[in-house]
């Protein structure tokens, strides 16, 4: 990582802290950075939880107050963060993104316990079926809008298999799906040919190749055609119902208590 662009991201963290009245518990980078295969010139996409003072929860307008903070790219940062209320009812659902943050290595910044506590909570939350359900539509999704035809988006072929691979992590038992794009692909790819076209493809990115539209890549597109079929067939079933609120309950509270009282 660049030093000097880490220091600006924890300058853009206390600048948003001071304007918000906000503190940041959880920073993290989220998008290829952290998937393993930036390029010189890719964006740093940090996410984050805050937490506000208690008194902006007591109110009655609470339920249409804004609970995410967006600031604009800058100097390629891009942050965005959820609130805490925001952040445990995505977590009672076992959101993927969240999870994956929560087990990002490239961390930014991490005060309090909210995710130490949310990680010891993991294994009473998380749903594969609902993880499952969840990268089923973000693969399908993308398919639909950029790989279509002869012609495709061939940057958006990270984006259909890195959901993809996390269903074949998901059907092997392997628990929470990780962040890290290698990782998925060193356990759930064993096809040489499949390997090879995406290990290129990887290469390409890494080395700041214009991945915009050009000729679909067959063993990739062949790949996911096929497993977008038999997909289909597993995912009729809808996620269970979430988990008792009880102990996120107790770890609001908790965070609130931590964070202004002591």
């Amino acid at each position: 990582m660049n030093d000097q662009v880490v220091v600006s991201i924890q300058r853009a963290l206390e600048e948003l802290e001071r304007s918000e009245s906000v503190v940041v518990l959880l920073a993290v980078e989220s998008g290829s950075r952290a998937w393993g295969f930036a390029s010189t010139d890719s964006d740093y996409d940090v996410r984050f939880l805050y937490v506000r003072p208690p008194e902006w929860y007591l109110s009655i307008d609470l339920e249409s107050r804004r609970d995410v903070i967006e600031r604009p790219l800058q100097v390629s940062i891009d942050l965005s963060g959820w609130d805490i209320r925001k952040a445990l009812k995505l977590f009672r659902k076992s959101n993927p993104p969240l999870l994956e943050w929560l087990q990002c290595s490239i961390v930014y910044r991490e005060r309090f316990s909210l995710a130490t506590r949310l990680r010891a909570l993991l294994p009473e939350f998380y749903s594969p079926r609902a993880s499952f359900f969840h990268y089923f539509h973000m693969a399908q999704g993308n398919v639909r809008e950029y790989l279509r035809g002869d012609i495709v988006w061939r940057k958006k072929y990270f984006y259909v298999l890195r959901p993809l691979l996390a269903m074949r992590w998901i059907e092997q038992g392997l628990g929470s799906v990780p962040i890290e794009f290698h990782k998925l692909v060193e356990a759930t790819v064993p096809d040489p040919t499949l390997r090879r076209a995406i290990d290129d493809l990887v290469s390409d990115k890494r080395a700041g190749a214009e991945l915009d539209r050009g000729p679909r890549i067959p063993a990739i597109s062949d790949f996911i055609e096929r497993e977008m079929a038999r997909l289909e067939q597993t995912v009729s079933d809808r996620p269970t119902a979430a988990p008792p609120a009880e102990a996120l309950n107790d770890l609001f509270r908790g965070t609130l208590d931590e964070v202004w009282h002591k």
